[in-house]
Parts: C-alpha cells; structure tokens; sequence
C-alpha cells in the first residue's frame, strides 16, 4: 500500500511479508463498531415500546432516544433514566444488546492495541533489520526485468534475500520484491536520503538499472558521493553514454542496447555461436562463466595449462586476456575468469581439488 504522505527525499523502508496496514484495520473496526451502533439504535426503536423515559412525562422513547439510549449503554455510561420494562426487551438487553457491548468495547480497546502493536512491530523489525542486515549488502535501484535478472543471479551464485536491498519509486515494484521475500525502499534513488535508507554508505555493490540513461548517471554520481568504495554497476541503453557514466563513477557498464543487438547479429549469422553465447549468459545449464581463486598447485604455470577453460586474469585489480605475456606465469593473489560446466558452483573449484590450498596474496610461500 502507497503511503502517499513519504516525503520523496525520504525512502520507506518495505519488509517482505508486511501484514495489511494499521489503518486500514482501523478503518475496518470502526466500520464494524458503527455497524454495531446502528444495529443497536435500530433494535431499541423498533422495541421502543417495551423502554420507559423517566425524563418524559408520556414515557415514549423517539428515536432521538433510542440513539441516547444505546451510546450510553454501550459506552458502558448508563445514566439509567432509560430503562426496559417489558420482558421481551429486558432479554434483548441482556442476550443481544449486552453482547453488543461487549464487541463494541473489544473492537474500539483492541483496536487501539492493534494500531500500536503493529507499528511498534514495524518500528522493531526494521530496526532489527538495519542492525543485522545492513552492512556489506547489495544495493540494487530498480526492479524491472533486469533488475530481477540480476538478483536472480547473484541468489543462484550464493547470495542471501536478506543481504539484497531493492530500491524503486513503483509501489507494485515493492510488492513483488516484498512478494520475492525482498526488502525493498520505496523512493527516488536519485535522491541521498532515500540512497541513506537503503544502507548504500555501507553496500559492497550497488547495481543501478532503471531505463532512463540520465536517471542512471544522476544515481551513480549520487551513489559515489555516498559510498566512494562501492563497486557499482549500472547499464545503459546507449553506447555513447557509456564514457558518462564510467565519469560518474561507475566501475562497471554494461550497454543493454549493444548486448542485445550484437546477439542477435551473431545469432542471425551462426544460429550455433548464438546459441552458446546464450548458454553462457544462461544460468544452471550447459556453461558457466565464473571467477574463482588461484589454487596454491597452479601458481607459476601457464593459464593455458590449468584445467579449466581460463579466459581472463585478474592481477592487480586489473583484467587481462589469458594470452597476455603480464600473465604468461600465475601469482599469488590471482583469480581466474573461466567458463566450466553449470553444475560446478562459480565460487568452488573443480572436481578433484576440492580442499586444497588457495593462492592468496597473503599466504606465506
């Protein structure tokens, strides 16, 4: 449900699985009250012959009174100046009517419970949530289908629902993160304080994917300003806007545009090369690209060598083709951008060298 009164520079924080709001179970229970109220005004005029006035000199109860009479009877008040005199409403009162204020005073007393108790609830498991969960988390603005695509990955390669935060203006956008059992913000992420409620100045990446290229340069430069260490990456419909945004601050781009146009050229000409390429960027099928550690065994040899199909080194924060002479010998602290079968996790080695020793820069020869 909107809360149409959040200001816009202001996220609101979105918990998966939130109950209906207070107020609308408020607004719910005074429905039922009054119904409750009216049923019992209606009750006490048509029996209104079987009611004294003592105020009246005729003793007829009008309809003026037969509502005097039910608030203040089931306000519990009763100034007793209208009572029954008759059998018949005497048991009404006590079968029907006393029942009724029972429920009456049930709804309006719990009512007020519930309207704390729920947002005391609220208050708390946000709390919680900001106090576990929000510390080297993953950031990602928009929950279109690239968004969910690129959650859809990062839970496949070992990531928690509790460790991803969703952040979109759409309210049906933060229904289905909350219906995914995601926490979402719903806000602008253009803007700092609803990039704070989300915990950005403390994620360890931040994928932006909105489809507007300016709003995603305004987030990345937003983003930067927060967290200058977040790895941050953001796509872009255009090319030409990729230098922009890479000024931005984005360490990462990926042009939505150009992926899709160029696999379709390379389908259209070798349905085969096309259908690999889409192995590759397909998961738990066929193949994988992946990065995994160097293992101590492989250190000084040649990446040609190794098991694994290596593609890529990464040495120094920088990548290089596995035929560049930089990385013609591993080192410590290299890892490996391979492709392998689907059914290895990205993250574990290979068959047969489970539990052996990782190359870190750190270990001592």
């Amino acid at each position: 449900m909107r809360d149409d009164n959040v200001h816009p520079s202001v996220g609101r924080v979105s918990l998966p699985d939130q109950t209906r709001s207070p107020w609308w179970e408020l607004s719910r229970r005074l429905l039922a009250a009054l119904a409750i109220l009216v049923g019992t005004v209606l009750l006490v005029y048509f029996d209104r012959f079987g009611y004294i006035d003592g105020n009246d000199p005729t003793g007829e109860v009008s309809f003026t009174d037969s509502i005097y009479y039910t608030t203040v009877t089931l306000s519990t008040t009763g100034y007793g100046d209208i009572a029954p005199v008759t059998d018949q409403a005497r048991l009404v009162n006590a079968f029907v009517i006393t029942p009724a204020r029972i429920a009456f005073l049930v709804l309006l007393i719990g009512t007020t419970l519930e309207v704390l108790a729920s947002q005391g609830r609220e208050m708390f498991r946000v709390s919680r949530w900001r106090k576990r969960k929000m510390d080297q988390h993953v950031v990602v603005v928009g929950y279109g289908t690239k968004g969910r695509s690129a959650i859809e990955t990062l839970l496949n390669n070992g990531y928690e629902r509790s460790s991803i935060v969703v952040v979109d203006p759409d309210a049906m956008a933060m229904e289905e993160a909350n219906r995914d059992q995601l926490v979402g913000i719903a806000g602008d992420a253009t803007r700092r304080g609803v990039l704070r409620q989300a915990g950005v100045e403390k994620a360890t990446h931040v994928i932006i994917t909105t489809d507007r290229d300016d709003s995603n340069v305004l987030v990345t430069l937003t983003v930067r300003q927060v967290n200058p260490d977040a790895w941050i990456v953001a796509s872009v419909r255009e090319h030409e806007n990729v230098p922009l945004m890479r000024q931005s601050g984005a360490n990462s781009v990926i042009t939505s545009s150009d992926a899709v146009g160029r696999l379709l050229g390379l389908s259209s000409m070798s349905p085969m090369l096309g259908s690999v390429m889409e192995d590759l960027m397909t998961y738990g099928e066929g193949l994988e690209v992946a990065e995994r550690e160097l293992l101590v065994a492989e250190v000084g040899k040649q990446p040609q060598r190794l098991p694994d199909q290596v593609i890529a080194v990464v040495r120094d924060e920088k990548v290089y083709r596995y035929f560049d002479p930089v990385v013609s010998l591993l080192a410590r602290g290299d890892k490996l951008i391979v492709i392998r079968p689907a059914k290895e996790l990205p993250w574990a080695p290979r068959p047969g060298t489970h539990g052996e020793e990782l190359a870190d820069e750190d270990d001592q020869a």
